[in-house]
């Protein structure tokens, strides 16, 4: 049996700044990551973030990891695992993890799951042919391992994602030959779709894919306007040849142990799907189980550091360990995350917060 005072559920960037301030706080830390190295999706992210200097502003994804993992380093009392994928939460405080190919049983004090997320898809014929990805996994292709995914593409999704990783993708050497968009309106940053039509990719809002074509394998992708009822609309196909079709149609939130937890849940779509109650600690309906990050609703990795800062403050609080100023520490990670909910998706996102906003003091056992 494994004891430690935090246990820290996924070394993305939510998990790993609650590990910097759980253990700067003094807590006995253990981050368990399932991926052969921590950072999520920090590592395959070469782009700039936005946000402000304490989100490391102006700095790329990859270099936010190695910032984050030098501060790790210092404390002696944090210690991550990685090739460690937790399997299961129980009755009895315990969780369960294939660690190594050892399956280990863990009493933590105190849990902070920091999951993330998964690439949701969308069903339309001949969308199983090889040559369909994500979006992540054709970023993980080139930015992780130096492979170039494609010669043609098309993308389909016009969030953050889908446009940052079109313009890697030309960056790689790869002729994106149309953004296909359901919405009326780009959901993603505008600065990102302005680098895009610079370079004279097109934009297609109001269009979804109708069908995918090829023997075996992408060979072309008709796509077609869409109504306002998201009807497709006869007569406005367009035709493209690509060999690769990337979806990026949003992302859903890892709850699966929080649901094992028995945790409080609610289906919020402006968050992504199923997320938990949590109260301004990040602390879900189980007293001593924290949710930070995507796992708590989908949002931008900026708001998923700060989140995990929160989770971890709150989780070392709950040690009872002495943490100076701890109420000041918590109202500025508050105000920065006010600051990161701005724009167009603010008010979805706000009243998704307070629909799943737990009131009850101190959480409970199980409500």
């Amino acid at each position: 049996m494994i004891h430690t005072g935090v246990l820290i559920i996924g070394a993305g960037p939510a998990g790993l700044c609650a590990a910097i301030t759980a253990g700067g706080a003094g807590a006995d830390t253990l981050v368990l990551e399932r991926s052969h190295e921590p950072g999520g999706q920090l590592v395959k992210q070469t782009h700039m973030f936005f946000g402000s200097e304490k989100q490391h502003a102006a700095a790329r994804g990859f270099d936010i990891s190695a910032i984050l993992l030098n501060k790790i380093s210092k404390l002696e009392n944090v210690r991550i695992i990685t090739n460690a994928a937790v399997l299961g939460a129980y009755d009895d405080g315990v969780w369960t993890a294939d660690i190594g190919g050892r399956y280990e049983k863990i009493r933590p004090e105190t849990v902070v799951v920091s999951t993330g997320a998964s690439e949701k898809n969308l069903p339309f014929p001949g969308n199983d042919l090889p040559g369909i990805y994500g979006a992540g996994a054709v970023q993980t292709l080139m930015n992780q391992y130096g492979v170039k995914p494609a010669e043609r593409v098309v993308m389909l999704g016009a969030g953050n994602i889908g446009l940052i990783v079109s313009y890697q993708l030309i960056q790689a050497g790869v002729k994106v030959l149309a953004v296909v968009e359901g919405s009326p309106r780009i959901g993603g940053y505008l600065v990102h779709a302005a680098k895009l039509r610079r370079m004279g990719v097109p934009i297609l809002t109001a269009h979804s894919v109708k069908a995918a074509h090829g023997e075996s394998g992408l060979e072309s992708v008709t796509v077609w306007g869409l109504d306002q009822n998201w009807q497709g609309i006869p007569g406005t196909e367009r035709a493209f040849k690509a060999d690769t079709l990337c979806v990026s149609v949003g992302l859903s939130p890892l709850t699966e142990l929080l649901w094992q937890a028995g945790a409080k849940m609610a289906f919020v779509p402006a968050l992504g799907g199923y997320v938990p109650y949590r109260d301004d600690n990040l602390r879900t309906s189980i007293n001593n189980v924290f949710a930070a990050g995507d796992s708590g609703g989908v949002e931008e990795a900026s708001s998923a550091m700060v989140e995990g800062s929160l989770a971890g403050l709150g989780a070392a609080e709950q040690l009872g360990l002495n943490i100076p100023n701890i109420e000041d520490k918590k109202q500025e990670l508050l105000r920065q995350l006010e600051a990161l909910r701005q724009g167009d998706a603010a008010e979805r996102l706000r009243d998704g917060r307070a629909a799943t906003r737990l009131h009850i003091k101190g959480g409970c056992k199980k409500c």
